[in-house]
C-alpha cells in the first residue's frame, strides 16, 4: 500500500497513519496520548555515478520506454521539495551504495585523471556534499577501483560512509564507520535520535578479490546487525534504520562459502530493534514492504528506490511520547519518481566542468568501422561485435605468453543488447557501451572436459524449446532469470547448443581445429576477472591455474587495439563458431 505523509496533528495523525501499517504498530490509545511527531527519511541506492540526466553512451539526455530519468540533479530537486514541505530539520537523507562506479564520468575520475593523483574532488562526492546527504553506505562496486581510490572518496565525503561488516582481515575490526546517530531537535521536547547502520555486500570478497584479498573480509549481514543494533539502541536511538547494499530475496549468486548476498529481509526478520531497512543492490523498485520480526513480532518496513536516481524512497515515522521516551507508533514508505521534477540547476552548474570533460573524452574517435556492427542479436546468435572482444582478448594473451604452446581460446558475454559500432567513426563511448564493466583480463588453463562442463552451465541461460514450437527470441533467453552477462560464449572452439535438450545435455559437436575436443586436452582460456573470481558460479574457472593476470582493463584494451589498427573490419576477426540448434537442426 502506498501512503502519503499525513499532515495531521497529534493523535489524529496517529490514528490515520495506523490504518496504513500492520496492527503491531497501532499502539495503545491510553499511552499514545502524548506528543506525536513525524520524521521523514529519504533514500537513494545504486546511483552508479549518475549525476546528470545524461546517457554518455548515446551522448544524449537519458530516456527509456518507461519515461524514466536519471541522476542526482533530479534527486536533489525532489529532496529540496520534501525538505521545504516537512521542514528540513525533520528530514534525513541516506544512500545504500554503489555510488562511484557505473558511468564514464566515474571511470574518467578513477582511471583517466584519477582523483588519487590530481586531488580533484570526485563528482559523486561533490554532488552528494552539495545535496547534503546524512549517511552513505558502501556498495560492492565501491571496491572496483581499489582501496586507495575508495579511501580518497570517503575522505572527500562530508557524510559518514558506513560499512559495519567490512572488517580488517587481521584484527576483525571495522574498516569503515559502522553506524551514525543523527539528532533532530523538537521544540520544547527531548530531541529525536535516528541511528543508521550501514551494511555492505559479502560478494565483494569474490567480485573484487584482487583489491581486497588479504586486506578485508566481509561478515554476515545478520550477524553484524545483531552485534551493532543493540549498541545503537544503547546509545539512545529512538529510530533505527539499516541501510543495506543487499537485495531482499535471501539468495546468493555465488556458492555457499560466503555469507548470503541478498539478506535485507533476513536482517529485518531475525534482528530485533530495527524499524526499517533501506536496501539496494537488486535495482528493483519496492515502494513499501513489511516483514515480521521473528523475535519481537514487530513489523519492519522495507523499501528499495530502484537505480540510477530514477526513484527516491520516502519513509515516514510517527513518534509518540510514551513515559518520557519517543516510541515509533506508525510508519509507511513510498517511492517517488524523479521524472516529476526538473534538474536542480545548482547541481547541474556544479558538475558541468567534470561532465563536459567526460563528454569530450567519450567522443574521441578511436577507429573507423568498415560496417555497422550491432549487439542486438548477440544473446542468441554468434555476432561479429562480440567476436571483436574475443579477438582482442586472444591477441592480448598470446602477446603476453610468447612461450605458450597450448591453443588460446576466449570467453565473452553479451553485456549490452543496445551496443553498436556505427559504420564510420567509432568513439570511446561506442566501445564503452559494448563493454560496460570495468573488468580486467586474465587467462587460466582448462581441460576439454572442464570446457564441456562450463559450456553446459552457460547453456542453462536458454529455455527449453519443444519440438515444433515457434521460435520466440524474447522467450528463448534468460531462463531462471539468468542475466545476459552470465551467458558466456567461446571463440576458438566450435560447438552447438541444442535447446530442445534439458539443461546439462545441450552441448554437441565440440571441436577444436576440426577435431573433437578430447577430455584431457589443455587450453589457455582468456577470461575476465569477475568470472575467474567466481562471479556467476561457473564451474572450474575459479580454481584453474592462472597463467596471466597483468591487470589490463578489457575496455581499455579494446580501445587501444582499435586505435592501433585504425579500422575495425569484421573480415579480420568474425568467425561463426557456435550456433543454437533444436534436435540437431539449426534454429536460425
Amino acid at each position: 500500500m502506498h501512503t502519503k505523509k499525513l499532515a495531521l496533528p497529534g493523535a489524529v495523525a496517529l490514528t490515520a497513519l495506523a490504518l496504513a501499517v500492520p496492527p503491531a504498530y497501532a499502539g495503545n490509545a491510553a499511552t499514545d496520548a502524548g506528543k506525536s511527531v513525524t520524521v521523514t527519511v529519504m533514500g537513494t541506492s545504486d546511483l552508479h555515478s549518475n549525476v546528470l540526466n545524461w546517457d554518455y553512451f548515446k551522448d544524449a539526455a537519458y530516456s527509456d520506454k518507461a519515461g524514466n530519468v536519471v541522476g542526482l540533479a533530479k534527486v536533489s530537486s525532489l529532496v529540496n521539495q520534501i525538505r521545504s514541505e516537512v521542514g528540513a530539520e525533520r528530514t534525513l537523507l541516506f544512500d545504500s551504495g554503489d555510488t562511484i562506479q557505473g558511468t564514464p564520468l566515474a571511470y574518467y575520475y578513477a582511471k583517466v585523471e584519477p582523483i588519487t593523483e590530481t586531488g580533484e574532488t570526485h563528482p559523486m562526492a561533490k554532488a552528494m556534499n552539495a545535496i547534503g546527504y546524512d549517511a552513505v553506505t558502501l556498495g560492492n562496486h565501491e571496491f572496483n577501483y581499489g582501496l586507495p581510490l575508495l579511501a580518497t572518496w570517503v575522505r572527500q565525503m562530508k557524510a559518514p560512509v558506513l560499512g559495519a561488516n567490512a572488517v580488517h582481515e587481521g584484527t576483525g575490526r571495522p574498516a569503515y564507520q559502522p553506524f551514525v546517530i543523527k539528532t533532530m531537535k523538537v521544540k520544547g521536547e527531548k530531541p529525536i535520535k535516528v541511528g543508521v547502520l550501514g551494511l555492505t555486500n559479502p560478494g565483494v570478497a569474490i567480485w573484487d578479490k584482487a583489491n581486497v584479498e588479504g586486506k578485508l573480509r566481509f561478515t554476515d549481514l545478520v550477524e553484524s546487525a545483531r552485534k551493532w543494533v543493540p549498541v545503537i539502541r544503547g546509545m539512545g536511538a529512538d529510530v533505527v534504520v539499516v541501510t543495506a547494499h543487499a537485495g531482499d530475496n535471501g539468495m546468493s549468486s555465488y556458492g555457499g562459502d560466503l555469507p548470503i548476498e541478498n539478506a535485507s529481509a533476513l536482517v529485518a526478520e531475525q534482528v530485533p530493534g530495527i524499524d526499517a531497512v533501506l536496501f539496494g543492490h537488486a535495482h528493483n523498485e519496492v515502494a513499501q514492504k513489511f516483514v515480521t520480526n521473528k523475535v519481537t513480532g514487530q513489523q519492519v518496513l522495507l523499501t528499495e528506490p530502484g537505480k540510477w536516481g530514477q526513484r527516491l524512497s520516502k519513509l515516514d515515522f510517527q513518534l509518540t511520547k510514551q513515559r518520557g521516551k519517543w516510541v515509533v507508533t506508525g510508519k509507511s514508505s513510498t517511492t517517488l519518481n524523479t521524472n516529476t521534477v526538473e534538474e536542480d540547476p545548482k547541481i547541474v552548474e556544479l558538475l558541468k566542468p567534470q561532465h563536459d570533460t567526460t563528454v569530450g573524452y567519450v567522443n574521441k574517435v578511436v577507429a573507423k568501422s568498415a560496417q555497422e556492427l550491432s549487439a542486438a542479436e548477440s544473446p542468441y546468435k554468434d555476432t561479429a561485435i562480440l567476436d571483436y572482444i574475443q579477438r582482442v582478448q586472444v591477441d592480448t594473451v598470446k602477446q603476453a605468453l610468447p612461450g605458450n604452446t597450448l591453443p588460446v581460446i576466449s570467453i565473452a558475454a553479451p553485456f549490452s543488447r543496445t551496443a553498436v559500432f556505427p559504420a564510420g567513426d567509432v568513439r570511446v563511448r561506442d566501445v564503452a557501451g559494448l563493454y560496460v564493466y570495468d573488468n580486467t583480463l586474465m587467462a587460466v588453463k582448462l581441460t576439454g572436459a572442464q570446457l564441456k562442463d562450463y559450456l553446459e552451465y552457460s547453456a542453462k541461460y536458454f529455455n527449453q524449446l519443444a519440438p515444433g514450437a515457434p521460435v520466440d527470441v524474447a522467450k528463448l533467453t534468460n531462463a531462471g532469470n539468468t542475466p545476459d552477462y552470465n551467458y558466456d560464449q567461446f571463440s576458438g572452439i566450435s560447438y552447438d547448443i541444442d535447446v530442445a535438450k534439458p539443461v546439462g545435455q545441450r552441448i554437441a559437436n565440440l571441436t577444436y581445429d576440426g577435431a573433437p575436443v578430447a577430455a584431457g586436452q589443455e587450453f589457455v582460456v582468456a577470461v575476465n576477472n569477475y568470472r575467474q573470481s567466481g562471479g556467476g558460479g561457473f564451474p572450474h574457472v575459479s580454481t584453474a591455474p592462472v597463467l596471466y593476470n597483468a591487470q589490463v582493463e578489457i575496455r581499455q584494451a579494446l580501445i587501444e587495439y582499435a586505435t592501433a589498427k585504425g579500422t575495425i573490419d569484421p573480415a579480420d576477426f568474425a568467425a561463426s563458431n557456435w550456433k543454437l540448434t533444436r534436435d540437431g537442426a539449426p534454429l536460425f
